[in-house]
């Protein structure tokens, strides 16, 4: 049984200052378009349908002689005339952009010593390795959760040595001898499952008040102007009757 502990008041980067530790899995809400793609895909884990918590999950590495809390995870990392693809190291600074990361978590399952050697040599050989980022298994986990028969099943769309981001931490803790959601292929594990494991766990959890889409922003800014506007006929009528 897992124990969520709530976190108000902080940043993101004073979130992960105090709560990050080596071996700890990190939980992340985005707003990307392909983030709101995976909640909503998530859905179908859900009996009311609702979209899931989590789209993206990553290993704590924990603190480097540069001062700074790393992690290792599978991501699409895109920048100017740079792209990585796949299993990678990134300081958890990435994860501090609140406006982009409204919500944000950590796990602690509470890994002994040899586990936690293990974790971490399993993930750097993937990062040595150049594990690659499968869209295609995600689309494969996709799949199966619209078909929950398949969960179990390997993912219909595998490929050799490569991963998303809630499988790579999936096998990476399988490796160390921790199966973090029995039943499901690690090729199918998604950041949701990671989130309720039925594994011992004390989760923090800091949430705050997502910001509205902006389509919903204008909308409501627009149903404003017109309310002013009904008024201030309304008003003319009155003043012209009278």
């Amino acid at each position: 049984m897992g124990e969520i502990i709530p976190v108000r008041g902080l940043s993101n980067s004073d979130f992960f200052t105090r709560h990050a530790a080596a071996g700890r899995v990190g939980l992340v809400a985005g707003t990307s378009w392909a983030d709101r793609l995976i909640a909503r895909a998530e859905r179908h884990l859900n009996e009311d349908k609702s979209w899931g918590s989590w789209t993206h999950a990553f290993l704590c590495q924990g603190q480097r002689a540069d001062g700074r809390h790393w992690v290792v995870e599978s991501d699409l990392d895109v920048h100017r005339k740079h792209t990585r693809l796949g299993v990678q190291e990134n300081r958890v600074d990435k994860y501090h952009d609140e406006a982009t990361y409204s919500t944000v978590a950590l796990v602690d399952f509470g890994l002994g010593e040899e586990q936690l050697r293990a974790l971490v040599h399993e993930s750097l050989e993937l990062v040595a390795t150049r594990a690659k980022y499968s869209i295609r298994e995600l689309l494969g986990t996709m799949l199966a959760m619209k078909r929950p028969q398949l969960r179990g099943e390997a993912n219909r769309m595998a490929r050799d040595h490569s991963f998303y981001c809630s499988a790579f931490v999936q096998h990476v803790f399988r490796r160390a001898g921790v199966d973090l959601f029995p039943g499901v292929d690690v090729k199918n594990t998604t950041p949701d499952d990671l989130g309720r494991s039925p594994l011992p766990f004390r989760m923090w959890v800091l949430e705050r008040e997502r910001p509205k889409p902006l389509l919903k922003q204008v909308a409501g800014r627009v149903r404003k102007r017109l309310a002013v506007h009904r008024r201030a006929r309304r008003i003319a009528r009155g003043s012209s009757k009278a």
